[in-house]
């Protein structure tokens, strides 16, 4: 592998805090709240700054001919967010393996403290040429694994791992 660049500050600590993003008025819809479109716009663009901050950005894709498809995502809505509210996603690695990675990203209201949605994800490892799945470099995957053990000391999110689903009682189900 061509030269692994450095960890940016902060990459190395979990959760990694993204950039502060402000809800734009064109991201409300007609209930009045943030969109939920939007929501993947605002983890979408902090996961590319943890990435970018872990040495994953675009001069990775270049110099190795690969990159990471995400595969799955899964978002919780906790509370609403109104328009022109500040927010900021703080991101962490939940696992790793040789060609996938499984993250977990929490969205903030940056001046109230209170969590407005989650979202897990999934990530494979792809070679770009053949468009498959390809294992990790080494120095990523000692990175990636880092990075994961220093998140592993905050615990496991509550809500990660959910299933979408109708519980039903026995009554209901015997009906």
């Amino acid at each position: 592998m061509s030269g692994t660049p450095a960890l940016s500050s902060g990459a190395d600590t979990a959760p990694f805090r993204s950039s502060r993003k402000t809800v734009l008025p064109e991201w409300i819809d007609y209930n009045g709240h943030l969109n939920m479109a939007y929501y993947n716009v605002l983890f979408d663009t902090a996961i590319d700054e943890f990435f970018l901050a872990a040495g994953l950005g675009p001069d990775y894709v270049a110099s190795e001919n690969a990159s990471f498809f995400t595969v799955e995502a899964h978002i919780c809505y906790v509370r609403e967010l109104a328009e022109g509210a500040p927010v900021h996603v703080e991101s962490r690695i939940l696992d790793v393996d040789d060609k996938r990675l499984h993250s977990w990203q929490e969205l903030y209201h940056a001046e109230e403290g209170f969590l407005s949605a989650t979202s897990e994800q999934m990530f494979l490892h792809v070679d770009m040429e053949s468009r498959r799945t390809a294992p990790w470099p080494a120095p990523i995957r000692e990175r990636l694994d880092a990075l994961q053990g220093a998140a592993t000391k905050l615990g496991r999110p509550e809500r990660a791992g959910r299933a979408i689903r109708i519980a039903r009682k026995a009554s209901e189900q015997s009906a």
